[in-house]
């Protein structure tokens, strides 16, 4: 299965880019921080709300395809929801911004099941999350969600609009590199795709009911070995974390890797299959998606994930404010460096976090009780 992208493995093919001279001072403060006051996640068992049990009672999916869902508690008035890509889980794909994000606020991880997914089921999680959000907080969550995360972000939104209901009530949404659907990642009538990525993928984006499980661990094969091979750069990954802070995100990426099952990795390729392409969406029925301010962020370098054909990104940076009225579509680039790769987060979470910095300060906090 695909790793950083989707996950940190191809962000990590370019470990030697250039960083701040103050970087090892900051992961020295970081990870002192992490020692004395550890992260403690919570698993919500509550996040199964009217939204969630009318999906299932429609069979729209099964209880195993149900996302698990933790929290982070910290005070702040910005929670975050975070989504990552195919893979890792949403912890390891925003693993050295954690500590800005608690800075803002709470933050709510949503990792999808290992043995199965379902769009339409995700969406009511998301629903019912965002309530649970603002009942814990008093405030509305910002939805931060990476390359296919984005997606189903996305594909959530028209749904929503689709079936004639009102808008989240959200802060802010931030999309990563947005995977938005398959044509992102094999244009139609590719018979070759350019990427690896691509080549992966495309036998189980040609026949997701019949693709066979040796194509499901090829493909798991690949991108273990390319997270692998960016790994060994021991000398650049030792500007951005300690030795015990790549131990903890290799078991967590790998781990994520091997525990997909093959119904699991079908599913979530059937899943992006049956997105929608964001050009579809310009009708009026469906724009915009909803009115809270939005931020996507495209790397200056996606061509090592998204196909040099794909019709998402053109038509955000033509038209973001059809879809989000509030929204702005920037690139994030590295003058002094290495090019910034789809979804880099972890060598290039330097370029990233002052387009998040200004985005969050941007926001006008939100009391959801004190509005009402």
């Amino acid at each position: 299965m695909p790793a950083l992208s989707f996950a940190p493995a191809l962000s990590l093919l370019a470990a030697f880019g250039q960083v701040s001279p103050a970087q090892p001072l900051r992961t020295l403060i970081r990870t002192t921080s992490r020692r004395f006051n550890p992260p403690r996640l919570e698993t919500l068992s509550s996040v199964a709300g009217p939204a969630v049990r009318s999906a299932l009672a429609r069979g729209v999916g099964g209880v195993g395809a149900l996302a698990t869902v933790r929290r982070e508690a910290h005070r702040g008035a910005r929670p975050t929801i975070v989504l990552g890509g195919f893979v890792p889980d949403a912890c390891e794909q925003v693993y050295l911004l954690r500590g800005f994000l608690a800075r803002q606020g709470s933050i709510y991880f949503v990792d999808y099941a290992k043995g199965d997914f379902s769009l339409e089921l995700i969406g009511a999680q998301l629903e019912d999350l965002v309530t649970e959000v603002i009942d814990r907080e008093g405030a509305a969550p910002v939805i931060l969600a990476v390359s296919f995360g984005a997606g189903v972000v996305l594909d959530w939104l028209r749904r929503a609009r689709l079936n004639s209901q009102a808008a989240p009530t959200l802060a802010g949404v931030m999309l990563v590199s947005p995977v938005c659907c398959a044509e992102d990642i094999v244009a139609p009538g590719e018979t070759k795709p350019s990427t690896l990525l691509g080549r992966a993928l495309k036998p189980m984006l040609d026949a997701p009911e019949h693709a066979s499980d040796a194509a499901v661990e090829k493909a798991r094969a690949i991108f273990a070995r390319m997270f692998e091979a960016g790994a060994q750069n021991k000398l650049a990954l030792a500007t951005l974390m300690t030795k015990a802070e790549l131990a903890a995100l290799r078991a967590g990426v790998l781990g994520t890797i091997a525990g997909i099952t093959p119904r699991g990795a079908l599913a979530r390729v059937r899943a992006m299959a049956a997105m929608a392409s964001p050009t579809s969406y310009l009708t009026p029925e469906l724009l915009p998606l909803a009115d809270a301010p939005a931020l996507i962020l495209y790397a200056e370098k996606e061509g090592s994930v998204l196909s040099e054909h794909a019709t998402a990104r053109p038509t955000f940076e033509r038209a973001c404010g059809s879809f989000f009225p509030r929204g702005r579509c920037l690139l994030v680039a590295n003058p002094r460096g290495t090019p910034v790769q789809h979804a880099s987060l972890i060598f290039h979470v330097e370029n990233f976090l002052p387009h998040f910095g200004r985005f969050y300060r941007s926001l006008k906090p939100r009391k959801v009780l004190e509005a009402a």
